[in-house]
C-alpha cells in the first residue's frame, strides 16, 4: 500500500517547506509516502487511479480527535488494499468534479486554515496518527 498527499500549487514559504519534509521524512518510516505537488490549475484527477481511496482534506468533513483518526486510519490499513491519497485543494478548494470522485473528506478543524499551512498541520497529525497506532510515545494522553 501507498499513501500519497497531493497538493494543490507549491508550497512558497521555507518554514512550511521544512516543517512539511520533516513531517514527511518521519511518515516515510511506516508506510510508502510522496508528497506529491500539482499546479493550482491541474486537475488531481489525472493523479488518482481508479483503485485510490481517495480522502479530500475540507473543511466540511468529518471531524476526529488524533485518538479516532489514528483508529480511521489502521482500520483502512487493515482492511483494505487500496493505495490512500490525500487532497488538499488550492486557496478556493476543490472543483465539483474531485468533490464527485472523493471517497470521504476529513476536516482538520471547524476553523479555516490557508491551503499553505494546513499542509504541515496535515501532515503532523498523519504522523501522530502512525506513532499512536504503532503505541509510540509521541502522542500524550
Amino acid at each position: 500500500m501507498k499513501v500519497t498527499l497531493l497538493l494543490k500549487g507549491k508550497t512558497t514559504d521555507s518554514y512550511l517547506k521544512t516543517g512539511m519534509d520533516d513531517y514527511a521524512a518521519r511518515i516515510g518510516r511506516y508506510v510508502n509516502f510522496e508528497v506529491v505537488e500539482l499546479k493550482d490549475s491541474q486537475d488531481l484527477l489525472k493523479k488518482i487511479k481508479p483503485s485510490d481511496h481517495l480522502v479530500l482534506l475540507d473543511e466540511n468533513g468529518n471531524a476526529y480527535d488524533s485518538v479516532s483518526w489514528a483508529r480511521h486510519l489502521e482500520s483502512f490499513f487493515v482492511h483494505s488494499s487500496k493505495d490512500l491519497v490525500f487532497a488538499v485543494g488550492g486557496p478556493y478548494g476543490f472543483t465539483a468534479r474531485e468533490y464527485a470522485r472523493g471517497d470521504e473528506m476529513v476536516s482538520l478543524s471547524k476553523m479555516t486554515f490557508s491551503h499553505q499551512l494546513v499542509r504541515v498541520i496535515f501532515l503532523e497529525q498523519l504522523y501522530r496518527a502512525m506513532t499512536i497506532i504503532k503505541g509510540e510515545p509521541y502522542h500524550h494522553q
